[in-house]
């Protein structure tokens, strides 16, 4: 606080009055966190990601985690959907996340982008049934290349980023042949990973190509990621969990308004054309806890 103040040309803060300024401020994140939602979707796109932080619990410094969601709203433009504060990443944390988020009137989603943790799948899955998964591109490169050898990364990865170059849907599932072809034999490891996290990758090209860059990994939000850290490791160790809803929930709020008066993140014509059904595609199309998606034309 006597940071912050410091910059409005105030030289100190009393304890009362940091007390009071972080009662206000908290008042403001704790509205934001649960305002509704339903007035502003629906929320086509969803991203969910975690960050971890320490903090001072009965006398040690321990590890929490940030679980935050953003998600593109019925105008077009980005918002935080929702900030929790969980001891550690888990299935259960997870699942009280989205169902807060589903209680708040998410509704409308058609694709949420994350990483391959086992819990975050299935929280969403029970929470937004009938709902895509998309694995976040880049998460999934990493994880590709824990069980390539490291002689075959360049070309491995060249490979599979040739698949993302594709001009349209049908090319990209034929590059995606020739990478399982080039691997077949040679490296059944990769092969198997490639082949099993097919559909999990790919879930994308059920929508038009606009929102591909968009949609097939969590980059997007690694912007909002470098500023929470910009403003958590400023803190180093929080005194509490109530101290990380506070700070990470107030820059949380910042940036939402900035989107909010910024472009629209995807215009409303293609977001109106991710919400058409054209032919369903069982063979090539992903979705958890319902039927295969419908194909789209983009």
């Amino acid at each position: 606080m006597d940071k912050l103040v410091k910059t409005l040309g105030i030289d100190s803060l009393s304890k009362s009055q940091v007390s009071r300024m972080a009662a206000d401020l908290d008042q403001i994140v704790d509205e934001f966190r649960h305002r509704p939602l339903a007035d502003a979707g629906p929320f086509t796109f969803v991203s969910a990601d975690a960050l971890t932080m320490k903090v001072r619990e009965g006398g040690r410094v321990i590890n929490a985690v940030a679980l935050v969601a953003t998600g593109v709203n019925g105008d077009g433009h980005r918002e935080v959907l929702g900030l929790r504060v969980a001891t550690s990443e888990t299935g259960p944390a997870w699942n009280e996340f989205f169902a807060d988020l589903t209680a708040r009137g998410l509704t409308g989603v058609r694709l949420v982008t994350s990483d391959a943790h086992k819990g975050l799948v299935e929280a969403i899955a029970a929470n937004l049934p009938g709902t895509a998964w998309q694995r976040c591109r880049t998460h999934y490169s990493a994880n590709l290349m824990s069980v390539t050898p490291k002689s075959m990364w360049p070309a491995v990865k060249a490979m599979l980023h040739s698949v993302y170059d594709q001009p349209d849907k049908d090319a990209v599932h034929a590059q995606f042949d020739r990478l399982l072809d080039y691997v077949d034999g040679k490296l059944p490891e990769v092969h198997e990973h490639l082949d099993g996290a097919r559909a999990d990758i790919l879930a994308f090209t059920a929508f038009p190509k606009d929102v591909w860059t968009q949609i097939w990994s969590n980059n997007p939000a690694e912007r909002l990621n470098r500023e929470i850290r910009r403003r958590t490791d400023s803190v180093g160790i929080f005194p509490n969990r109530a101290a990380i809803v506070r700070l990470v929930g107030a820059v949380l709020a910042e940036q939402t308004d900035e989107w909010a008066e910024g472009r629209r993140y995807l215009g409303l014509e293609v977001l109106a054309r991710c919400h058409v059904t054209i032919v369903p595609d069982t063979d090539t199309d992903t979705q958890i806890g319902g039927d295969n998606l419908p194909a789209l034309t983009a």
